[in-house]
């Protein structure tokens, strides 16, 4: 068993001397004696005593003020503390017990008491130890718990990016860029960092809907009919759909993107023709990172867009097909923008879309 340091405040010599004598019968214990309960008050803000014993009557600072002092201090609000005190002194008492005083011990000090008081104290010492060791285990235990949730979370985001790609042609670094673009995006908005977080995580899923889209339509190389292009508008509720009864806060906003990321600003867009600030702001970032990149990208059916006819475009449909603020946002910070999309550049070198995936949710 390790040494316990025990504390002992007194401004008279003697009753510091009886005390040290009283503490060396108690096993495994080590007298820490003060007369200034200044410097003591020092030494306790620097070590971790595990009991104090400390006399009310003291010049300069009283055994009162100092255990309002130290309680304030880091990691001693349960630290063991005897108060000393007369007999008669219970208003001295009542005010020492709320300023956390934890036990009193009496004038003139009875020796067998004041053995038995410490060693009282220091079991109750040892179980607090104890109780935070276990809490402590506690916590890492749900710890990784949590983590584990987390991580089957973002296989599920995996496994559907994963089928999706057997029926989209767009690509795994398309995922990865327009979920980077977002989270610039939302840390421009000046969004919090969990929130930031979690829509890198979600945005990949947000034409998973296209799992339900006809593979005539959602293959087709040439311009849809407005009949086709009716049944490839269903993608984007047949996502909602897919994702929306998920108790996971990430496959919740995911649901919500899928749902919104086709909606315009000005009402113009689907599935549910939501105008302004009645889209969610998630759908509202999405659907700017999403367009750029869908603009600049090749695909079987067109060539890619320059970065300076992207930008032009959107900037024409700034409050028609995008929230300013959100449009704003992208545009301000442009190397980042040039930034990602170098990192995740469409070639040879590419990531596949399961590594890409996983890349993406691990940043």
């Amino acid at each position: 068993m390790s040494i316990r340091n025990i504390v002992i405040i007194d401004d008279t010599e003697i009753n510091v001397l009886v005390m040290e004598a009283l503490v060396g019968k108690v096993d495994n214990c080590h007298a820490v004696p003060f007369s200034d309960p200044l410097l003591a008050l020092e030494w306790c803000r620097a070590h971790d005593p595990d009991l104090l014993v400390v006399d009310y009557m003291m010049p300069g600072l009283d055994g009162i003020e100092f255990i309002r002092l130290l309680r304030k201090e880091p990691g001693k609000l349960h630290t063991p503390i005897l108060m000393v005190t007369a007999d008669h002194q219970k208003e001295v008492r009542y005010r020492a017990l709320e300023s956390g005083a934890t036990d009193f011990l009496t004038k003139p000090l009875d020796s067998i008491e004041f053995v038995s008081r410490v060693r009282n104290m220091l079991v109750l010492r040892d179980s607090h130890l104890l109780l935070s060791e276990r809490n402590r285990s506690l916590a890492e235990e749900v710890s990784k718990a949590t983590a584990e949730i987390i991580k089957r979370e973002r296989e599920t985001v995996l496994r559907l990016a994963r089928a999706a790609e057997f029926r989209d042609p767009e690509t795994g670094a398309h995922i990865l860029r327009m979920a980077h673009y977002s989270r610039l995006i939302a840390d421009r908005m000046g969004l919090d960092s969990e929130f930031q977080d979690l829509l890198l995580q979600a945005a990949p899923m947000h034409d998973v809907g296209k799992l339900g889209t006809p593979d005539q339509i959602l293959l087709k190389p040439g311009r849809l009919t407005p009949e086709e292009f009716e049944i490839m508008k269903q993608h984007a509720s047949i996502g909602y759909e897919i994702l929306k009864d998920s108790n996971s806060p990430m496959l919740q906003m995911a649901a919500q993107i899928a749902n919104s990321h086709h909606e315009k600003w000005d009402g113009s867009g689907y599935p549910n023709c939501l105008a302004g600030a009645a889209i969610p702001l998630v759908g509202r970032i999405v659907a700017v990172a999403d367009v750029f990149d869908a603009l600049t990208s090749e695909r079987p059916y067109k060539k890619a867009w320059t970065d300076e006819e992207a930008t032009r475009h959107m900037r024409e449909q700034r409050g028609k097909h995008f929230d300013p603020d959100c449009l704003d946002a992208f545009l301000g910070n442009w190397p980042a923008v040039l930034e990602i999309k170098h990192r995740y550049r469409d070639d040879e070198d590419s990531l596949s879309l399961e590594r890409a995936t996983a890349a993406a949710l691990a940043a």
